[in-house]
């Protein structure tokens, strides 16, 4: 009886050690996936900063050549852009606050703080999108000047990031309402969280080189 007790509680040892390293393995692998993905999210975040850096510099170098057209001093109204700047600084706020609700799994702080991130990023498009209605209406199209050809290339490329942001917010929206809070949905959510803070960084600099010192020419 013994011997057979004991052979059992050896059983059970081989039995709890398999499951001890099946968990320490699986808990491995979500690390590991996590690293890759992180790593390889930020080597886009730097690859779209370096094609950002390629157009800022395209625009500094063609900011003065007008070709005889208006000039950035005489199209850009800051008023409307600072309202573009509010608007998608509090976006960031909001997603920041998007993020926490997903950490701690709180449906009413993720969709509601996600809610307000899509509208505020809808606003600031919305914006953008007038804005360049209006110069082309004005005859101040991106053909009328290598100067606003490189303005409507460096901000429509800010614009159409945030447009396939506010694309993915809705897909994160959707996979968190119908998989929960999924070590992989968090890892995504985080990568979105990334990518607008990361457009938010190149709007201050566009804000800053584009329409305040070429409203300052």
């Amino acid at each position: 009886m013994s011997a057979f007790q004991g052979a059992a509680g050896v059983g059970h040892d081989h039995g709890s050690l398999g499951h001890q390293h099946t968990a320490e393995h699986a808990v491995g692998e979500l690390a590991f996936k996590r690293i890759i993905v992180g790593y390889g999210f930020w080597i886009f975040l730097l690859s779209d900063i370096i094609m950002f850096s390629a157009f800022f510099a395209a625009y500094a170098v063609l900011v003065g050549a007008t070709a005889g057209g208006p000039s950035g001093r005489e199209l850009f109204n800051l008023q409307n852009v600072a309202v573009e700047t509010v608007c998608l600084l509090l976006s960031s706020f909001t997603c920041g606050l998007a993020s926490i609700g997903a950490r701690t799994s709180s449906g009413a702080w993720f969709y509601g703080a996600m809610t307000a991130t899509f509208i505020l990023g809808a606003a600031f498009l919305t914006i953008e999108v007038r804005e360049f209605a209006d110069l082309a209406a004005r005859g101040a199209g991106p053909t009328r000047s290598a100067f606003l050809s490189a303005f409507f290339t460096l901000v429509g490329c800010h614009g159409l990031h945030v447009t396939a942001g506010l694309l993915w917010l809705l897909t994160m929206m959707a996979q968190v309402f119908a998989k929960g809070y999924r070590p992989d949905i968090l890892r995504r959510v985080l990568c979105f969280s990334l990518f607008w803070h990361a457009l938010d960084i190149i709007w201050v600099a566009l804000f800053t080189v584009v329409y305040l010192m070429g409203a300052a020419q």
